[in-house]
């Protein structure tokens, strides 16, 4: 255990006040982890527009004083009782999506039916009878369903599984933010909110594994058929420009991105997008969905909105083939707005779906993740354009605002 193990950690942290309000740097004070919890020396954070949208007061449901950030890498400190799926001195990814795993001291307190069920099922494991297959399958998930149900229960509402807080300042308790808070040198999260990733992988870059990434990864990669199908992405963000490279890595026969900043023409191309198109600079009258079934010959295979504007959700439908184009909306649209498009659209045979964080479950796949990366498959360290300290962290804000920044990753020492 480290020398820190058990007690109260004071640390510098930025910290949201109030709605609209800069950041400022505080000395914090995180309390130990309790039961299935761990706490996480965090050495690196990128900014994501979340952040933003939490910190500018737009989320009806964002809660002050709190520590934002969400994607984070470190360095376990100390583990609470009951945590086996990391140890002290583990690198570590936070996962603002709680996972499940089995819980040993809890699986002994499955009732005596189901323990022998799940025994059975070993001893027949030739023929395993249904009945000892669905045990099996309780047996696995319902203590981490339980303990993950909790989790999302109380992480929006800032607090912990218990309810309560491990920051405060002066004996004001300050709000968590997604189960992670990165924006503290140490934080506090669920044992189901955290994966351990091979050592030899820099934080500084897979950090960025903990949302925008992931979630393109994962909303490509779970959408089956992609290959040898033409895909449009509209928004060339770090989102954007993700399942962009996802896309031609699966091996889509054309990948067009679409996107207002002219600046992001060889972005988009470094990332994989075969063409690039100026929505801003169609001619007069001409719509951006009109434009892409006329050089599609009908329409796309597959569209993605990564720029959480229901105007470009809707064209991105619509910019969809009839009787099988799949349109999904990754970007996230400000607090009260309503995407419509006519019914006549889906019902020739269009499908409008969303995902969130990719539909990957962080603790079983993200290694796998790491692994791809390591070996050249998952680009990563492209999307890191600007670096701040700490210190720096509104000025991180501002260049992430930029047109040229795709990610500013922050040096939390």
């Amino acid at each position: 255990m480290s020398n820190t193990a058990g007690q109260t950690i004071k640390c510098k942290a930025a910290v949201c006040w109030g709605a609209g309000e800069p950041l400022k740097i505080e000395q914090v004070d995180v309390a130990p982890p309790r039961a299935h919890e761990v706490r996480i020396h965090i050495l690196w954070t990128g900014i994501c527009h979340t952040d933003e949208y939490t910190r500018s007061g737009k989320d009806p449901e964002g809660l002050f004083p709190v520590i934002l950030g969400h994607e984070g890498g470190g360095i376990v400190e100390s583990v609470g009782e009951g945590v086996t799926n990391v140890a002290v001195g583990d690198h570590v990814i936070p996962l603002y999506t709680a996972g499940q795993f089995v819980s040993p001291p809890l699986i002994q307190r499955l009732t005596p039916g189901i323990q022998s069920a799940a025994n059975a099922n070993s001893a027949k494991a030739a023929r395993p009878t249904f009945a000892a297959k669905v045990a099996t399958s309780l047996l696995s998930f319902r203590p981490s369903l339980t303990f993950t149900t909790q989790v999302r229960t109380t992480q929006g509402r800032g607090l912990m599984p218990d309810e309560s807080s491990r920051f405060s300042i002066k004996g004001q308790p300050i709000h968590h933010f997604m189960g992670t808070s990165t924006f503290s040198q140490y934080t506090v999260v669920a044992d189901v909110s955290v994966v351990a990733v091979d050592k030899k992988a820099p934080l500084e870059k897979v950090c960025l594994l903990g949302c925008g990434i992931t979630t393109a990864w994962g909303a490509v990669v779970k959408q089956p058929g992609i290959k040898g199908s033409s895909v449009a992405v509209f928004g060339c963000g770090a989102i954007g420009l993700g399942v962009i490279a996802t896309a031609a890595l699966v091996g889509a026969s054309r990948v067009i991105a679409v996107d207002v900043n002219p600046g992001k023409d060889s972005w988009a191309k470094k990332f994989g997008a075969h063409e690039f198109v100026n929505s801003a600079q169609l001619p007069e009258g001409k719509r951006i969905q009109d434009h892409l079934v006329e050089i599609t010959d009908g329409g796309l295979d597959f569209t993605f909105d990564c720029t959480g504007n229901v105007n470009v959700m809707r064209a991105a439908l619509e910019a969809c083939h009839k009787g099988w184009g799949v349109s999904t909306i990754i970007g996230v649209a400000a607090a009260g707005q309503e995407i419509s498009t006519r019914p006549f659209q889906l019902v020739t045979g269009r499908v409008w779906r969303g995902t969130a964080f990719g539909g990957v479950k962080g603790r079983t796949e993200i290694p796998g993740l790491v692994e791809d990366y390591l070996s050249g498959k998952v680009k990563i360290d492209e999307y890191v354009t600007h670096h701040r300290k700490l210190a720096e962290i509104n000025e991180g804000f501002h260049d992430m605002h930029g047109g040229d920044c795709i990610r500013c990753v922050v040096d939390m020492s």
